[in-house]
């Protein structure tokens, strides 16, 4: 390890000295790269991460000033996949500037994909508002590209965390969407009944009795075989749980589907959401009688 560190500073010491040189100006700059790449690959081999990270950036400021983007973003990556070991804020900085370097040369799915890394990094961060904003942006670029899965899968994301932060709308609207692409789609159709649940308990959510009725119409309209499913059954069966006020029998339907077909995390917190609401409902019914 620590031959490799010596070899680190070693080759970075030489590129800087190549930087302050005089030469001509183009092969300075790629001479103090090739040295800055080699400075970079010994410091990762010794585990200094932060050390790796900023040569990496060095050698991304040298392919800017030969005017090679596509090499430049690479080298940002190469930076913010060290970084990502010891400090997510330079990692998240460093793909940030990769993406916009993607974006300028044409580059939009590799923008897509780096874009997506970067939600993927803030939500390991439980930063869901950041992530949310990121995760929007790839999608974005990934429709354009017409990569649609990739497309669905980062709308799916938006779609979670906007409910967490209980903007339900948006998540309706992101899940209907999906479903409704899904449907032309023999692969994707099997997903469809699990895209209007997720929609249908957004619904519940805001807690409007009419709208959810309204909604189950809209669903069965969009799918003939919903009103056949078990994910049917439950958000009718929690609608007229609400509609009655009536805790036990929220509490029944949601657990008999849970037995079947256990509850993940984000849909069992959604649910508790809706139950602490008719609870309180409850209880003001009992206050007044």
């Amino acid at each position: 390890m620590g031959d490799q560190m010596a070899k680190a500073e070693d080759f970075e010491n030489k590129a800087e000295k190549k930087l302050s040189s005089w030469g001509m100006f183009g092969s300075k700059f790629e001479d103090a790269a090739d040295l800055f790449d080699k400075s970079a690959n010994s410091y990762k081999l010794s585990k200094s991460w932060d050390k790796a990270g900023s040569t990496y950036v060095k050698l991304a400021n040298c392919h800017l000033k030969l005017e090679s983007k596509h090499e430049a973003a690479s080298a940002y990556v190469d930076a913010a996949h060290c970084y990502k070991k010891v400090n997510m804020n330079e990692a998240v900085s460093c793909l940030d500037n990769a993406v916009n370097m993607f974006c300028d040369i044409g580059r939009i799915s590799m923008a897509a994909r780096y874009l997506k890394e970067i939600a993927e990094l803030c939500e390991s961060e439980q930063n869901i508002e950041k992530a949310l904003v990121y995760y929007e942006k790839s999608a974005d670029f990934y429709e354009s590209e017409e990569v649609t899965t990739s497309a669905n899968q980062c709308k799916q994301k938006v779609a979670q965390f906007s409910a967490q932060l209980e903007q339900y709308q948006k998540s309706i609207e992101i899940y209907e969407g999906i479903a409704r692409q899904s449907l032309n789609n023999n692969l994707l159709k099997y997903g469809v009944k699990g895209h209007l649940l997720n929609a249908g308990i957004c619904e519940l959510c805001k807690g409007d009795v009419v709208a959810i009725s309204n909604a189950l119409e809209r669903y069965q309209d969009l799918d003939p075989t919903f009103s056949g499913t078990r994910e049917y059954k439950l958000l009718a069966d929690v609608a007229a749980a609400i509609d009655g006020e009536d805790v036990a029998k929220f509490t029944e339907a949601v657990k008999e589907f849970d037995s079947m077909t256990p509850l993940d995390s984000w849909k069992t917190t959604l649910f508790l959401r809706v139950k602490e609401k008719l609870k309180a409902k409850e209880l003001e019914e009992d206050d007044l009688t």
